[in-house]
């Protein structure tokens, strides 16, 4: 969760106060849970309210959200309780049914950038590209591509 809460700080110009302050958690509780002294997030608005984040910033990284406007955004997500989640195009999604294929895409990018730097996957794909090309696209496209990218390969390859 550290590297998920450094890279959130990183690409939305926050500090841990402020962070934790959209999130709707204390201070305290967010170090615990970037140190690794808690592993996980009991209340599921505070959950949504990370999701809704990283969303964000993969659009701030992509340039489809400017600095201002995610500064508004995240005052939207600091005042959401929950049940729903704020999209990057201002309208909400039910939390309870199955996830949007955006959501579902920025959580595989998320993962997959928390293990490693856009080279680092860039040149695994490379590595892996002569004999499991289908894999290599896979890491180009979800680990160092656009999230609109990802999410065109992801719904080209649902049946």
């Amino acid at each position: 969760m550290g590297a998920l809460f450094r890279r959130l700080i990183d690409d939305l110009g926050l500090n841990q106060a402020r962070l934790a302050a959209v999130l709707g958690l204390s201070a305290p509780m967010l170090s615990q849970l970037m140190s690794g002294q808690r592993a996980k997030i009991g209340n599921p608005a505070v959950v949504q309210r990370v999701q809704a984040l990283q969303e964000l910033s993969g659009q701030v990284a992509d340039g489809s959200v400017s600095a201002g406007e995610a500064t508004d955004r995240m005052e939207e997500i600091k005042k959401s309780q929950g049940g729903s989640v704020l999209t990057g195009t201002g309208q909400t999604t039910s939390t309870g049914g199955a996830p949007t294929v955006r959501r579902v895409v920025r959580e595989i990018q998320s993962l997959l950038r928390s293990v490693a730097a856009a080279g680092d996957i860039i040149d695994a794909a490379d590595a892996l590209a002569p004999t499991h090309p289908e894999l290599a696209e896979f890491l180009r496209v979800y680990g160092a591509g656009r999230t609109a990218d990802a999410v065109a390969h992801y719904e080209g390859h649902q049946s």
